[in-house]
C-alpha cells in the first residue's frame, strides 16, 4: 500500500517537474547556392538534456523529383555524442501528404488559431541574426532586389513580433553584390518555452477536436488513424 503511495507521488512530481521545464531550442540555417546546412540544438535542465539534429547536406535526387538530405541525431555532450545518421528522402507526394494532414487537423480543431497564438505569447524569441548576401550580376536588378529583401525581411520580423516575445532587438542585414550572382543566407535564433505549455496545447487540441475519424496520410500521424502505413 505505502508503496503504490509513494509512487503515485514520485509520478505526481516528476510530471510537475516535466510542466516547469524551461526547453531551448537553437535554431540554424545556412544557404549558400548549391551548399546547405540545417542544425537544431534541444536543451534542458540547465544543459544536464542535450539533444541535436544536424542535417549537413540537402539535394535533388537524381533518379527523380525528391528532395535528399543526410540527418545525424546527437545525444548528449558534443564532446562525447551518441550519433545516429541516416540518409532521407522526401518525394513530393510526402509533402503533398502533409499539406493535406495539416488542412485536416486545422479544420477539426475549433478555434486552433486561438489556441495556437496563445501558445506562442508565452514563446520566447531571443538573438535573432538573419544575414544575406545577394547579387545578381546587375547593378540595377540587385539594388531594386535588395531593397525587396529589406522590405520582405521587416515584414516578417514585424509578424512574428506580433505573436512571440522577442527579448531582444533581431540583427538583420541585406548585402548587395554587384559584381557577380550569388545567394547566401544565414539564420539563427534561440527558442525558448515551458514543456508544460505545449503540453496544454496537445490537451487543448484534443478538448476542442470536432469529433469523427481522419485519414491521416503521413507516417507520423497515420498511426492515430488506426492504419498501417506503407514504407
Amino acid at each position: 500500500m505505502w508503496a503504490l503511495v509513494i509512487l503515485m507521488a514520485l509520478m505526481i512530481v516528476l510530471f510537475f517537474i516535466l510542466m516547469i521545464t524551461k526547453l531551448t531550442i537553437t535554431l540554424s540555417l545556412y544557404h549558400g547556392n548549391d551548399n546547405d546546412h540545417f542544425k537544431v540544438k534541444l536543451r534542458a535542465w540547465f544543459g544536464l538534456l542535450k539533444y541535436t539534429i544536424d542535417v549537413p547536406l540537402v539535394k535533388l535526387d537524381d533518379d527523380g523529383p525528391n528532395v535528399v538530405f543526410e540527418e545525424e541525431q546527437k545525444r548528449g555532450d558534443e564532446s562525447n555524442p551518441s550519433n545516429k545518421k541516416e540518409t532521407k528522402k522526401i518525394t513530393p507526394s510526402e509533402f503533398i501528404d502533409s499539406l493535406s494532414d495539416t488542412k485536416a487537423i486545422v479544420s477539426h480543431v475549433q478555434s486552433l488559431h486561438r489556441i495556437i497564438r496563445t501558445f506562442l505569447k508565452k514563446v520566447k524569441l531571443d538573438q535573432v541574426q538573419w544575414k544575406t548576401l545577394f547579387g545578381t550580376g546587375d547593378a540595377a536588378s540587385t539594388g531594386t532586389m535588395t531593397g525587396t529583401i529589406w522590405g520582405l525581411k521587416g515584414s516578417i520580423i514585424g509578424l512574428l513580433s506580433g505573436y512571440i516575445r522577442l527579448q531582444s532587438m533581431p540583427v538583420i542585414e541585406v548585402t548587395p553584390t554587384f559584381q557577380h550572382a550569388v545567394i547566401q543566407t544565414q539564420f539563427s535564433c534561440i527558442i525558448q518555452f515551458r514543456i508544460g505549455n505545449a503540453i496544454l496545447v496537445g490537451f487543448k487540441i484534443l478538448r476542442y477536436w470536432r469529433g469523427g475519424r481522419v485519414r491521416f496520410k503521413t507516417k507520423p500521424l497515420s498511426s492515430f488513424s488506426g492504419e498501417k502505413h506503407s514504407v
